[in-house]
């Protein structure tokens, strides 16, 4: 049977955009409910008791009853004050925002890591909110030989959900380091991650999808991906990249939800190059930009290169483009994923950044690193080669300045030489991580 549900959303201190109730009807739709009456209202502060006033309340009784709604969802972050109070008054189950979202996370989790730390998520939230669900057991255990000071009910889910928080965080940590691993093996192959960001529904999972050939998971619905998805292709003149998806931004993403998927933010964090993907055919597509870029800045991902990637374009009878910044950089691209019209102009731009500025460099590997040695062969980087009495091994290669970068990285890797050092380096920062770089720029 479907749940029905009531939707609220009030405009406070400004009127309220239709756009926002869109996206709370699309919020319950992706949930599994059936939104059956939506109320609106606008106020200047939130009411301390019920958030939105005694006599909106009482309204959203009166229409619960008449619709015959299981529960009221809530476009806003309430208190659990708030939500219990509500919840008495009415007398149906109440959902801000943010249980709304970790609710469809929960039912959209796939992977067992993402099911962790969803589950993590619940657990944080939920622990603010124990007072209303156990405030009817909120005695002393009783009984024989139990009698006296003893663990009141409320303490002992504390406990127990203190615990439970405390085995995911053990069991998300192992499997960071596993994905750190991961990491850490690809860097040590001078590969570029380019990752996919963007407002959730703007088309990400198709773009990866027509990309790299991937069966991801698509659908025309919010939070449609929450796994982090990852593949190697090659672009075409022969550039090699690691694409990576991931879950899609919203305004006011919970707290707990930034905190508890690192895995799928550590790829856009640690990123080359940021597809950021824009569906172009939304009227609020600058305040979802905004947003993603607000996140963005959050998670430390500000200062990555970005190409604006403008999706759905299909849907305004447009034409695939490619559009340059002043400095003649790549910097949007006019594409359909769904179509898949504008993949071309889309991976030229890409090989284009990460190409950009290539460099002779000199470089010293340890004697230990011939599996390095000859995937820099197998990518026709090298130019000459000279073995030391000790084994070391010197060679001269061109790479990409984001190649280079990565080499630097590399734990015994000494980059001894960088000529052209007067082009333009994207990510010229990035060598002064390695001070074996930092000294080589100076001698060339």
């Amino acid at each position: 049977m479907t749940t029905r549900a009531l939707l609220v959303r009030l405009g406070l201190g400004a009127p309220i955009d239709p756009e926002d109730v869109e996206e709370l009807t699309q919020l319950a739709l992706s949930a599994g409910v059936q939104p059956v009456a939506t109320v609106t209202g606008r106020r200047d502060r939130p009411d301390p008791r019920f958030f939105v006033g005694s006599g909106k309340a009482d309204e959203l009784r009166s229409i619960a009853q008449a619709e015959a709604a299981d529960v009221i969802l809530v476009d806003h972050a309430l208190t659990p004050s708030q939500e219990r109070n509500l919840e008495q008054h009415t007398g149906r189950r109440v959902l801000d925002r943010n249980s709304l979202i970790l609710d469809i996370f929960a039912q959209r989790a796939r992977s067992f890591e993402g099911k962790l730390e969803v589950e993590l998520a619940q657990l944080k939230h939920l622990a603010t909110r124990l007072v209303r669900g156990w405030t009817h057991l909120e005695r002393q255990k009783g009984g024989i030989g139990l009698r006296g000071p003893g663990e009141t009910q409320l303490e002992t889910d504390r406990r127990l959900l203190g615990q439970r928080v405390r085995v995911l965080t053990k069991r998300l940590g192992r499997l960071k380091q596993q994905r750190e691993t991961g990491r850490r093996l690809r860097t040590e192959i001078p590969v570029p991650t380019v990752t996919l960001v963007g407002y959730t529904n703007a088309g990400k999972s198709t773009l990866f999808r027509a990309l790299t050939g991937a069966q991801a998971y698509v659908a025309d619905q919010l939070f449609a991906t929450l796994d982090p998805t990852v593949r190697r292709v090659q672009l075409a003149g022969g550039t090699p990249v690691v694409v990576a998806d991931t879950v899609g931004f919203i305004r006011e993403l919970p707290h707990e939800l930034t905190a508890a998927f690192q895995s799928t933010l550590t790829e856009a964090r640690e990123a080359t190059l940021l597809l950021h993907v824009v569906d172009a055919s939304d009227p609020r597509q600058d305040a979802h930009v905004a947003q993603v870029n607000q996140v963005l800045a959050e998670i430390g991902a500000a200062h990555i290169p970005q190409i604006m990637v403008y999706n759905k374009v299909d849907r305004l009878d447009g034409e695939a483009r490619l559009e340059r910044d002043p400095e003649t950089r790549a910097a949007a691209v006019w594409i359909s994923a769904a179509q898949r019209t504008g993949l071309e102009l889309l991976g030229r731009a890409i090989a284009e950044r990460l190409a950009r500025a290539v460099r002779a460099a000199r470089l010293r590997l340890p004697p230990a690193a011939g599996a390095l040695r000859s995937r820099l062969y197998a990518r026709g980087a090298v130019r000459t080669e000279r073995i030391l009495e000790d084994g070391t091994m010197d060679l001269a290669v061109e790479l990409p300045d984001v190649e280079l970068v990565a080499l630097a990285q590399v734990p015994g890797v000494q980059i001894l030489e960088l000529e052209d050092a007067g082009a333009p380096c994207t990510l010229a920062d990035a060598y002064l991580q390695s001070p074996v770089a930092a000294s080589a720029a100076k001698l060339s």
